[in-house]
């Protein structure tokens, strides 16, 4: 029989009991006897209580990079000082680039959509790696710090087509976009851009793109029109939590994090300080993050068995305390787990139940581990130009003595002031009076030839920089370039 060892982290807070529970169900329904071992692995609070800033061991690394799979319970970030959250640094050490999170009516959790007899059947996929979650920040002057939000094509490219595979595998029809790509032109329009050139390889499921306020919106008013959104990271973080509301809350939400390499499966609720050790918990998250993980296995038959399980205990109205009918009293979380065990091959009466399939061995799709880390790459060949560069500056002084300033600086170089601009508003060579400014100011200098683009190099923007330098403190500096002709830069509001 083949075997698949999956890591185990239970984590914080509530995370061991809830742990333990779907174990225990696991146990019963035959996952272990399938060929699956668990093998445990130090991470969380207690490992950044040693002074370790990622939150795991370096052997807790080894064995999840061996198994390919890490399967975790609910995880304390520090607040404050170096340690950064640890589900993010999982998810980003392992290239787990995209996070796919179900949301579906469940009989028993009441909703407002519930009771107005509107059910929940939807995906959300977020892009895992890059955005605001690259986590580089700085402060650039007293007053202005920056974040840097990353995107590219190539992680744009493989969380769209991970999107359109996981839309073909379930049969959906339809696949949102969603963005803010109206103000956000180049990253957002990026993301969007290679949706669409993606979905060109699946012409038989329909796409649509929504701007992620007006998506929040319709989600709240019509959520059954949407199958399945993919967003960039940060607002897919958020949108992600907005559905989990719609149908009862972060502990009936499962939620993997999928890689070429190592996927991860998590609660996404909190740790629940509050109640942890008490063995009041819901183990319903981690329960069916757990299904989503044995069907990443290919154990469909053990995962159907559970899944019916569940309903029909959810459909009996046992519950622990936080849903539910408040008049029948609640159970702990492993009385919960005992019920979901003692329903194993029974089937829900009031929602349609999951297929059970034939029983197969447990495997998994992993290509060869990479000798050293992988540069990815979608657009090749492309003519790049410089033609000019973003110079920022720490300053406080009067917009027009900048523009003088900048203007000697730049006579002798091949390069000539075009813009002045402040939290990115153009405040020079025009602009209002009413724009306040903060002591953070892009300077950009553009070509005074356009036809000495791709004759000039960066050796000049870099002359032009270290001349501004012996006036000014730089903060930071971006090359402007033209790729294959295209601007390469985005314009300032107001410009």
């Amino acid at each position: 029989m083949a075997s698949i060892h999956i890591a185990l982290a239970p984590g914080d807070g509530i995370g061991p009991e809830i742990t333990a529970a779907a174990l225990d169900v696991f146990r019963a329904a035959g996952v272990m006897n399938a060929g699956v071992e668990f093998v445990n692995v130090d991470m969380g609070a207690a490992v950044f209580a040693t002074g370790n800033t990622r939150g795991m061991t370096d052997e807790a690394i080894r064995t999840v990079e061996d198994c390919g799979l890490l399967f975790k319970g609910p995880m304390e970030t520090p607040k404050g000082g170096g340690g950064k959250s640890i589900n993010v640094t999982a998810r980003k050490l392992w290239n787990a680039f995209a996070n796919l999170r179900v949301f579906k009516t469940l009989p028993g959790v009441e909703s407002v959509y519930s009771k107005a007899g509107i059910p929940i059947d939807m995906c959300i996929v977020r892009e895992n790696l890059e955005d605001t979650y690259g986590g580089v920040e700085n402060r650039l002057s007293a007053d202005m710090v920056v974040g840097r939000r990353l995107m590219s094509a190539p992680g744009c490219d493989e969380v769209h087509r991970f999107a359109f595979h996981e839309a073909r595998r379930l049969g959906l029809k339809k696949i949102h976009c969603g963005h803010k790509a109206n103000i956000m032109k180049m990253t957002d329009g990026m993301f969007l851009d290679r949706f669409k050139a993606v979905s060109k390889d699946f012409p038989e499921i329909e796409t649509a793109d929504v701007i992620v306020d007006a998506l929040c919106m319709n989600l709240v008013v019509r959520p059954q029109q949407y199958q399945m959104v993919v967003l960039p990271n940060l607002q897919g973080d958020i949108v992600s939590d907005l559905c989990a509301g719609l149908v009862g809350g972060l502990g009936f939400a499962p939620s993997a994090n999928i890689g070429k390499h190592i996927s991860i499966f998590e609660a996404v609720h909190g740790t629940a300080p509050d109640i942890a050790g008490k063995g009041l918990a819901n183990p319903t998250s981690l329960i069916l993050s757990g299904l989503m993980m044995l069907r990443h296995v290919h154990l469909a038959r053990e995962a159907a068995i559970i899944e019916n399980a569940l309903l029909a205990t959810l459909e009996s109205g046992i519950r622990t305390g936080d849903f539910g009918d408040k008049a029948r009293p609640p159970v702990g979380t492993k009385a919960f787990a005992g019920a979901i065990i003692e329903n194993l091959g029974a089937k829900p009466r009031t929602v349609p139940p999951v297929a059970v399939p034939e029983a197969v061995s447990p495997s998994m799709d992993r290509p060869p581990r990479p000798g050293t880390p992988v540069v990815i790459r979608t657009f090749k060949n492309l003519v790049a130009q410089v033609v000019g560069c973003d110079i920022y500056v720490d300053a406080q002084v009067a917009t027009g003595a900048l523009a003088d300033d900048m203007q000697r600086i730049a006579t002798d170089s091949p390069f000539k002031l075009t813009l002045i601009s402040n939290r990115g508003t153009q405040v020079w060579p025009s602009g209002s009076v009413y724009t306040e400014c903060v002591d953070y100011f892009r300077v950009r200098f553009e070509l005074k030839d356009p036809a000495l683009a791709g004759l000039i190099g960066q050796s000049r923007a870099v002359a032009l920089l270290d001349r501004v330098a012996e006036k000014y403190t730089v903060c930071s500096y971006e090359l402007l370039r033209n790729f294959d002709g295209v601007k390469g830069y985005s314009m300032a509001q107001g410009q």
